[in-house]
């Protein structure tokens, strides 16, 4: 990796100023890469097509234009290296400033202005108390388990009765809109479940009473929100022929139940382990509660500036974040915006608050670490990139050396002593009963000091 120079200086506001010098022959060998990607492209007399050499490019087309789709294409590279270089917390979008495209022989200087994360002062962050729960199974979601056992061993009996809600139909269906079929209107043996809410609205409430052998004309409606921009808002009809009736049977729960759907010899064995089990992941989950609460508690007790506009940029992070995470999933931003029936200015407010305490932690963990000297080891490292290198099919040793090869070792090294401080802190506070903990949220506000 070349190594960008830089010069930082500190701005107020939790800013800074990146100053970058791309070395001259770096900038050379990126020219000659560009111009060779050029010649590919180039037909000139006396060479074959995709093979005319780079300086031939360079004088045909203009060096000033190939050392600016040079730059176009590898500003973000050296963007990113000039960053990794200052060793700086970026916060927010950057205002990036190129100067003058240099001469042959000469670098290339560019400037960052940036948000960056802000310092703390720690207060006490050894000894802080901190509510911790005790891990729980209730009554009620034990036998949530049982319900979702019972529904997986249930069988679906033909019955010679009238369906109603909860029952489910076998049906042939071909739908119509001014009595000609539509695409995708038309299906055999489908299975419904009445009450379910899965059709339109009002179709299955007109297949309530339905026997087998029914024919029906069910008439519907489809919203005006409708998938298909085909369909949405018209008036359609369904003939319907009701093929079958079945009605769920739920296994009743006793010692066969438990026998057979789980393997153990009596009910209470079962009920016994899936409590144990669901302790299990509460205790995880009262754990994960307890270290951040902790941090919680530390942060409260430093002093942290963080300036509005840091806030908003970290705001905007965090929209920009929960919207890549959505359209994984396939949802659009304009579809979420309608969904929750806000728009981007009010939920970029109401994460502000989420923003702010997220850039508190992160001012006081790395505090915490600076204050402890907490530097993960070789081995804090190859143990932590163990579960990776097995999924992978490599070894620990190898996947670190392709990690920092690629610049991201360093990565890594910090998640471990963000995780370090935490652990540090949480190893050093004092777990109080959650009512307490209440208790002295109420006595002790911050009005009173």
């Amino acid at each position: 990796m070349p190594d960008v120079k830089t010069t930082i200086t500190e701005l107020p506001e939790s800013r800074v100023r990146v100053e970058a010098e791309v070395p001259a022959a770096e900038v050379e060998r990126r020219v000659q890469d560009t111009a060779r990607r050029l010649g590919r492209d180039l037909k000139m007399p006396g060479f074959r097509k995709g093979k005319v050499p780079p300086p031939i490019v360079i004088q045909r087309v203009g060096r000033e234009y190939v050392l600016d789709e040079t730059v176009r294409g590898t500003l973000g590279r050296w963007y990113v290296e000039a960053l990794d270089a200052s060793g700086i917390h970026p916060v927010g979008e950057p205002d990036v400033d190129l100067g003058d495209l240099p001469s042959p022989g000469d670098p290339l200087t560019f400037t960052i202005e940036i948000g960056v994360r802000p310092t703390a002062q720690l207060g006490d962050y050894k000894g802080v108390d901190a509510p911790k729960r005790e891990p729980e199974a209730s009554d009620e979601a034990v036998q949530a388990e049982l319900d979702a056992l019972r529904e997986r061993g249930a069988s679906l009996d033909t019955v010679e009765e009238p369906a109603g809600d909860g029952d489910f139909v076998v049906m042939d269906y071909v739908g119509s809109i001014d009595g000609e079929p539509f695409e995708g209107g038309e299906g055999r043996d489908q299975l419904l479940e009445l009450g379910s809410g899965r059709l339109i609205p009002g179709f299955e409430e007109q297949l309530r009473g339905a026997s087998a052998g029914d024919e029906r004309t069910v008439d519907v409606t489809f919203p005006d929100d409708y998938g298909a921009e085909h369909l949405a808002g018209k008036a359609a009809q369904f003939a319907v022929t009701v093929n079958e009736v079945k009605r769920k049977n739920l296994p009743e729960l006793d010692d066969d139940f438990a026998s057979d759907h789980a393997g153990f010899d009596t009910l209470d064995e079962l009920k016994e382990d899936i409590a144990a089990k669901l302790r299990e992941a509460d205790e995880q989950r009262a754990d994960a509660e307890y270290r951040e609460a902790v941090l919680d508690a530390v942060v409260a007790g430093a002093t942290v500036n963080v300036p509005a506009g840091l806030v908003d940029a970290r705001a905007r992070e965090l929209w920009e974040r929960m919207l890549h995470s959505m359209s994984h999933q396939g949802i659009s931003k304009d579809a979420y915006l309608q969904i929750s029936g806000k728009s981007e200015e009010e939920i970029l407010e109401e994460a502000k608050p989420d923003a702010e305490q997220a850039l508190r932690r992160e001012a006081v963990i790395a505090a915490v670490i600076e204050a402890e000297d907490i530097q993960p080891s070789d081995g804090d490292v190859l143990a932590a990139l163990q579960a990776s290198a097995t999924r992978e099919g490599t070894t620990p040793e190898k996947l670190r050396e392709r990690l920092e090869s690629a610049g991201r070792l360093d990565e890594v090294r910090e998640d471990l002593a963000q995780r370090a401080a935490i652990d540090y802190i949480t190893e050093h506070a004092n777990p109080i009963e959650p009512d307490r903990a209440a208790a002295r949220e109420k006595l002790w506000t911050p009005d009173k000091g």
